[in-house]
């Protein structure tokens, strides 16, 4: 990989680090009971994860043009896979750090309960206490949480949703982009169709599986369901989204050609 390309591994690997821990922080919302101020924590995740997200469309379409024309596309797609590799990883590290970043959310929403703001919060991260405070927090995730539910105790269906909404969500950009590359005359054309892909994720995202949470974390404050429940939930979506990531794998070139024909039609 050349420079642009590692730095937009970086930059993928942030953004669905991101995504990955924002389960962490719903664990955190639960935990203190002010669902409110992890929502306004969650944003500011969402703003690094989009500022992130500027930057690596730009770059990435910077290298697709200057080697579209090649006489293989070969290297092009390496590149892709790499990307969707740098997703599975980030999401893999983000299971992982789960524990840990509940624990540092758990702190951080209390501390923006005393500090009512947002850059006052950002600035006392990174004090020498707060980094501290980070090490003693460090944990690995407990054994329970990789039990699995039994079938009729697990929401299935929406977890099906989730690994197809991630696996197109990951895929998507990326499609579009190799789809320029297969048509090299129509590549505007092209960039501009990943909805094509993501669509139909945005569809399951927020009609299915954004409320599903929602109602779950209500049922949680309610009693209705316990805390347990409910971090074993979150468990399964974080692994379901790992799958996604590898699904994306073989996604990318089908997707690339859909758009590619599309574009063609258009």
């Amino acid at each position: 990989m050349n420079a642009q390309v590692t730095l937009v591994f970086v930059l993928t690997f942030i953004i669905h680090l991101i995504s990955t821990l924002s389960y962490a922080l719903r664990i955190a919302g639960i935990r203190t009971r002010r669902i409110a101020i992890s929502l306004a924590l969650f944003n500011v995740l969402v703003l690094i994860s989009r500022t992130s997200n500027t930057f690596q469309g730009p770059l990435l379409a910077k290298h697709v043009e200057k080697n579209i024309h090649a006489p293989s596309l070969i290297a092009l797609e390496r590149d892709f896979r790499w990307l969707i590799v740098a997703a599975t990883l980030a999401t893999l590290t983000g299971i992982v750090l789960i524990p840990t970043f509940q624990r540092i959310f758990t702190k951080a929403i209390d501390a923006f309960g005393r500090y009512r703001s947002v850059p006052r919060l950002l600035f006392q991260a990174f004090s020498v206490n707060a980094l501290r405070e980070m090490r003693v927090a460090a944990r690995f995730p407990a054994r329970e949480h990789f039990q699995l539910f039994r079938l009729d105790q697990a929401p299935t269906r929406i977890l099906i949703y989730n690994v197809i909404a991630t696996a197109l969500l990951t895929a998507g950009v990326f499609a579009s982009l190799y789809a320029g590359c297969l048509q090299p005359e129509l590549r505007v054309t092209a960039n501009n169709l990943s909805p094509v892909v993501n669509a139909l994720s945005t569809i399951l995202l927020f009609v299915f599986i954004d409320p599903y949470l929602s109602l779950l974390t209500d049922d949680v404050i309610s009693g209705k369901v316990t805390d347990s429940y409910f971090r074993k939930c979150v468990a399964l979506f974080a692994f379901s989204r790992l799958i996604g990531t590898v699904l994306a794998q073989l996604i990318l070139v089908p997707a690339a050609k859909i758009i590619a024909i599309i574009a063609e039609i258009l």
